[in-house]
């Protein structure tokens, strides 16, 4: 008996040795392969994210181009010449772009553009000034409050419905047919955007920034500043570049009506005697003060909202 319990013992113990190698190899393999699927998903979710990145930049308008806004000009310029070199056009009807160019030069050299672009101007600085003050103050005065926009917002609501240019025979018999009745239509047609523009803008400001301004106790000079303005300008900007726009437009016509002087009258003259190329030197000096005076806003508004971070910018 002494001698068996011996070998009966030692086959018993001899296998623990396997057995803790097992169950370590066995952790090994269970902690592989718990690893393994966490690598191969953080590779999965960079590639997903690195894939949406691409997508991401695929999906805007892409890098601006330098003098985009030129290249549309440029082309209709590049068709206009070359039709006109084929015999496409009736020189009659639309000259070629040396003779516009010559007639522009013929009447800069003898004084006339210059001097009609500058009664213009004048004519449109006066009138846009005045309609973007008044457009501001009564989008302000409606916007800010509830008395103000039961009083202004829906006198501006009809006259917005009624054409402008239908109130030229009612403000010459108001104020006579000369550079007084010109600049008030200017001004009631610069005003109308900026006032519905600006005054949308007022009232699209969250209501939460306004009770926060409350908690907060913003004056009412602070709220105005540290609020609505910031919130309001995109809107602004907006309104304005409709009432640059919109100024020119207005000013070809006015100019046409019992005018001495203007870019407007010169065109209307040149109509009498049949001169198609004054007509156009007119119109191309119409359309450059628009881009400029367009492109002059589009820059302030970047600079101004230069925080906005947009598809444009």
């Amino acid at each position: 008996m002494t001698h068996l319990l011996p070998d009966s013992a030692a086959p018993a113990a001899a296998p623990t040795v396997p057995r803790a190698a097992a169950a370590t190899a066995t952790a090994s393999s269970a902690s592989a392969a718990t690893s393994a699927p966490s690598a191969s998903a953080g590779a999965v979710s960079a590639g997903a994210a690195s894939a949406a990145r691409r997508r991401g930049r695929r999906l805007g308008p892409g890098k601006r181009l330098p003098a985009a806004r030129l290249i549309g000009p440029l082309l209709v310029l590049a068709v206009w010449a070359i039709a006109s070199a084929a015999g496409q056009l009736d020189p009659g009807a639309i000259p070629a772009p040396w003779t516009v160019l010559h007639t522009g030069a013929r009447l800069w050299t003898d004084g006339t553009l210059p001097s009609d672009m500058l009664t213009s101007l004048r004519r449109a600085g006066i009138g846009f000034t005045i309609g973007l003050t008044g457009g501001v103050l009564l989008a302000l005065a409606s916007g800010l409050s509830r008395t103000g926009e039961a009083l202004i917002d829906g006198t501006v609501q009809l006259n917005r419905a009624i054409p402008t240019l239908g109130l030229i025979p009612l403000l010459i018999l108001w104020l006579g047919i000369g550079e007084t009745f010109k600049i008030a239509i200017i001004a009631i047609v610069v005003y109308i955007p900026v006032y519905l523009n600006l005054h949308s803008a007022l009232s699209g400001i969250d209501s939460r920034f306004v009770e926060l301004a409350e908690v907060i106790g913003l004056r009412r000079w602070e709220f105005v500043r540290q609020v609505v303005i910031p919130g309001a300008l995109p809107g602004f900007f907006v309104g304005l570049r409709l009432a640059v726009t919109s100024s020119w437009l207005s000013l070809v016509v006015l100019e046409q009506i019992n005018a001495t002087s203007g870019l407007g009258y010169m065109m209307f003259q040149a109509q009498n005697y049949g001169q198609s190329d004054v007509i156009i030197v007119g119109l191309i000096v119409y359309g450059v003060f628009g881009l400029i005076s367009d492109t002059l806003v589009r820059l302030i508004e970047r600079r101004v909202l230069s925080w906005r971070r947009t598809l444009g910018h």
